[in-house]
């Protein structure tokens, strides 16, 4: 009894489902977990305990995402997306900052200001204010003894054009003071700028604007403890500094207390330190005769590092540095050395440790060390880099050994790269770029797509032509054979030694995804190596790139834009091959099947296609105004019909089935052995509109235009996701709705609608047995489906679906549902939303061999659901599936903040040997079979003749 008790005990411990198995994690999915590219001001290193050596990797990047990565492998430690803590506005400015020995990381951006555990990312507080963006956000090097903690107040100041300086509790994120620049005698136009400090006094730096001059730099002194003003003055700069942008670096603390700036004849550097009045002039010594391109001022942020700093300067073809000692206490700048001229561009690095500031100097060629006190190389190392990528800012720690020493920086490419080098060799790269992924696709390889389209001739053309170009097809193949041949017994031998699983690249499950970012990078994704980038390449010069639609066929893909420009890349290696310039602006492009090679034309703001295209068949468009349009190819000038929502309602968006959708049954087969035959109509437009608080969904004949069917629900919140998708004879949606008609309760919906020809089976409604219709002609056409729905509430929100596609189309379709609450996605099986699940009974002995059960109106997320399983895939914008040769398998990609691949089989891989299986036991189990059959025969034959000899006598 007690034996049966704690078996049922153990049994209740081990999870029910597992939407993995152990050892398939990372070998058939990947995951790409992605910051952004990281900030140049927001990006170092910082040991998040004051008891160990061992540094973290932060940064604040353009995507306004914190998170800390392990110096070691690149792996993320934790993150935080700041967006969605605080509405942010697109280009917001971020700040992170620290301290030695801290176990806090500050950040700010937009109206929020918080302080986070730098070791695990857990929020400690957070503060928000209303009065203006943050400019500027720095730690307090002053402590109050009362706190108990070593947590530094934070400086902030905001506004636009009232600056607003405040100083926050370090442990709770409470204003102790706050200064606001209202005075009335102050003159118009001043830009809040930058805060600074000193061991007692906060400055507080704006610009003073001159007319037709520029401005001037006016320094405010506030007291630390109750933030009065105590004195002001403002430096002469107004002929210098002509902008915000032209001022090169304000010092932050006693470390690099500075205020540089050029004169606009780049021959003067002006330089005061914060609180003085005094400017000093360094004239800067080109002897190269090149204009200078760019000036860089670099200094420490930790407190107690000397006040040191380099300027480095950049031609088109050259670069050089200078150090220069500030003396805190006379208020004098002198020129300690000078880094050599150098033919290449050069990026540097200052890091500090203790009372040691050093300088990282990073070329195409070599990697160098230097102390800020003097000019001795402390280490060298070559440097092994692509020379098509350029290094844009870098963050470096150096730890010294005496006369020498180590040092790894990471570094970002000019190609979204973030690399990490430790002593020349590099330890790993983080593609940050791909977190600006706005549009993708699937590419085959080359060598399928050739097949392909040798096979839809042969399929256009007679019988002996078609014999004829297959001879001709597979005599052109013998000149592959005698490679075949090296790479067989590769082949063989692999075959036997590794798992089934891992060899099944020639059966499509290696395909390139061909992403496209908003900074005009393409990049393609094998995902038959975990996700491993094959090429990245600059396509456009841009910052926003609004992608339309890639269009990847014949071994190129052409990447659309909005202002109507292409650009057609090779998939194989990422050449560009052409270019075509901004034309009008397009909506979307349509592709049209037309043959082997189908044809793609661009679609206007106005739902117009943009030019005619010869051939049969009809288009379908959407335009700005909320119009949903039926175009007969060959003529662009009206529309055959058009679609108007009543009014109070617009068009949100429109979906069709999808390019690849095959039907592999026209029927479902019930449990009495009738068949319900299926809708089926390639034809299908899904259009939902929204109103005031209401969402509907028109089912539209893509020929005649005609409402087949609509949907409305009502009580919608329609800032919430509302998503769609059709396929086959079905389709789905998903809002935030009323859950009953008296509005009592709300929810997240998820409605299924089944599309049948007749309520009745084996009825082939209005159309009978006709082998073909019109949808444009009779007294009943098209005809209208018969509608099984059902809704189910569900616990999060789905911001994006899905379908699964196989080659044939036979195995059970998943439902790919994105779940931005829980950074998640699902594959919801078809038979879990079966329209025709019985409703308030249990089903029938033929219902349950259709597979059906009872109908439960909340609908729980299943462990096993998930495609993702742990993983936190983040800000994803859409997903994408393909076939591949196994009809088992489909392949599903996820882009957006993250990448995500796997691989799924919805009904179970039915067509491939699982990992278990080992061709090595088999092969070695017959030979030992046949060795024991070769052994014991001789014995066995001579007692069987003579059992067979005593039988006949």
């Amino acid at each position: 009894m007690w034996f049966r008790a704690a078996v049922l005990l153990l049994t209740s411990c081990v999870p029910s489902s597992l939407a993995i198995f152990a050892d398939e994690v990372n070998h058939i999915d990947f995951h790409h977990a992605l910051l952004g590219v990281p900030s140049p001001q927001t990006t170092f290193f910082h040991r998040p305990s004051a008891s160990s050596n061992a540094s973290l990797l932060y940064t604040l990047s353009e995507k306004l995402v914190l998170g800390a990565v392990n110096p070691k492998d690149g792996s993320i430690v934790w993150r935080q997306n700041l967006g969605r803590w605080s509405s942010l506005d697109q280009g917001a400015e971020g700040f992170l900052r620290s301290n030695d020995g801290e176990t806090t990381v500050v950040s700010a951006a937009g109206d929020l200001v918080a302080s986070w555990d730098a070791l695990d990312g857990k929020l400690a507080w957070k503060s928000r204010f209303d009065d203006g963006p943050v400019k500027d956000l720095e730690l307090l090097e002053l402590q109050d003894g009362s706190a108990g903690s070593d947590a530094r107040d934070v400086i902030t100041l905001f506004g636009d054009k009232t600056g607003i300086v405040r100083r926050l509790d370090g442990l709770s994120g409470k204003a102790k003071w706050e200064y606001k620049d209202d005075r009335f005698d102050r003159p118009p136009g001043d830009l809040p700028f930058q805060v600074s400090s000193s061991p007692t006094e906060v400055f507080y730096i704006s610009l003073q604007s001159v007319p037709r001059k520029g401005y001037k730099i006016k320094i405010t002194v506030l007291d630390p403890q109750s933030g009065r003003q105590t004195k002001q003055h403002i430096l002469s700069s107004e002929n210098e500094v002509s902008s915000p942008e032209s001022i090169l670096f304000v010092g932050a603390n006693t470390a690099s207390p500075l205020i540089v700036w050029g004169d606009k004849s780049q021959k003067l550097l002006k330089i005061n330190i914060v609180g003085s009045k005094q400017v000093h002039t360094v004239n800067i010594e080109n002897n190269g005769g090149e204009d200078i391109q760019k000036i860089e001022v670099q200094a420490p942020q930790g407190l107690n590092s000397p006040p040191h700093f380099l300027v480095h300067y950049e031609t088109d073809s050259s670069s050089w540095a200078e150090v220069y000692h500030t003396d805190l206490k006379s208020s004098t700048i002198s020129k300690a050395y000078q880094l050599p001229r150098l033919s290449e561009k050069s990026v540097f690095a200052t890091s500090h440790r203790a009372a040691n500031v050093y300088f990282t100097r990073i070329t195409d060629s070599e990697i160098t060390v230097v102390s800020s006190a003097s000019d001795g190389v402390l280490g060298r190392w070559p440097h092994k880099k692509r020379a098509v990528d350029t290094a844009l800012h870098a963050a470096a720690e150096v730890v010294s050994k005496g006369d020498s020493a180590a040092v790894r920086f990471a570094y970002v490419l000019d190609s979204g790269d973030w690399v990490l080098v430790r002593n020349g060799e590099t330890e790993w790269t983080r593609h940050e770029i791909l977190a600006g992924a706005v549009a993708a696709a699937w590419a085959e390889p080359t060598s399928s797509e050739d097949l392909v389209h040798e096979l839809e001739i042969e399929g256009h053309e007679s019988v002996l032509s078609a014999y004829i170009h297959r001879v001709k097809r597979h005599a052109r193949d013998l000149q592959r054979l005698p490679a075949w041949l090296r790479e067989l017994p590769k082949r063989f031998f692999s075959s036997f030694l590794t798992p089934e699983v891992s060899n099944l690249d020639s059966f499509g499950l290696a395909k390139l995804v061909i992403v496209a970012t908003e900074s005009g990078q393409v990049l393609a994704i094998d995902t038959g190596k975990h996700g491993s980038v094959a090429w990245n390449v600059k396509a456009v010069e841009t910052k926003n790139w609004n992608v339309k639609a890639i269009i990847a066929q014949s071994g190129s893909a052409t990447i659309y834009a909005e202002d109507g420009s292409s650009v057609s890349l090779n998939i194989t290696s990422g050449e560009i091959l052409a270019k075509r310039a901004p034309t009008s602006k397009i909506k979307s492009i349509a592709i049209i099947p037309d043959g082997p090679a189908p044809a793609t034309v661009g679609i206007g703001e106005d739902g117009t296609p943009l030019e005619p295209l010869a051939g049969s068949g009809y288009l379908v468009t959407l335009s700005d105004d909320g119009r949903v349009l039926g175009w007969i190819l060959g003529d662009n000038k009206s529309p055959v019909w058009q679609f108007l929502p009543p009014r109070g309602e617009r068009v949100i968006h429109a979906t069709s089935r999808p390019a690849h959708d095959p039907v592999a049954s026209i029927g479902k087969v019930l449990g009495n052995r009738s068949v319900l035959y299926k809708y089926l109509n390639p034809n299908l437009a899904l259009v939902t509109t929204v109103g005031e608080n209401t969402a509907t969904f028109y089912l539209l004949d893509g020929i005649s235009g005609k409402v087949l069917h609509s949907s409305v629900q009502t009580g919608v919140d329609t800032t919430q996701p509302i998503t769609a998708v059709i396929s086959e004879n079905w389709f789905a949606y998903s809002l935030w709705a009323d859950v009953t008609d008296t509005a009592e309760s709300k929810g997240y919906q998820l409605v299924i609608s089944e599309l049948y020809e007749s309520p009745h089976p084996n009825d082939r409604g209005p159309l009978g047995s006709a082998s073909n219709y019109s949808s444009l002609h009779g007294a009943d056409a098209p005809p209208r489906p018969y509608v099984v729905s059902q809704s189910f509430i569900i616990p999060e929100p789905i911001s994006h679906m899905a379908v699964t596609q196989t080659r044939q189309g036979i195995t059970t379709r998943q439902l790919l549902c994105t779940l931005p609450a829980s950074n998640a996605i699902i594959g919801i099986p078809r038979p879990v939303l079966d329209a025709r699940r019985p409703v308030g009974r249990d089903p029938t002995p033929a219902e349950v061999e259709e597979g059906l059960f009872k109908y439960n109106p909340f609908l729980e997320f299943d462990g096993k659901w998930y495609l993702t399983h742990s993983r936190d895939v983040a800000d994803i914008r859409a997903v994408i599936s393909s076939p591949t040769l196994l009809e088992s398998t489909s392949l599903v990609f996820a882009f957006g903040g993250d990448v995500f691949g796997t691989r799924v089989t919805p009904s179970q891989a039915f067509d491939i040997l699982g990992r278990g299986f080992s061709k090595f036991q088999l092969v070695v189990t017959v030979v030992a079979l046949a060795v024991g059959v070769a052994i014991l025969a001789p014995m066995i034959i001579p007692v069987l003749k003579a059992s067979w000899g005593s039988t006949a006598e």
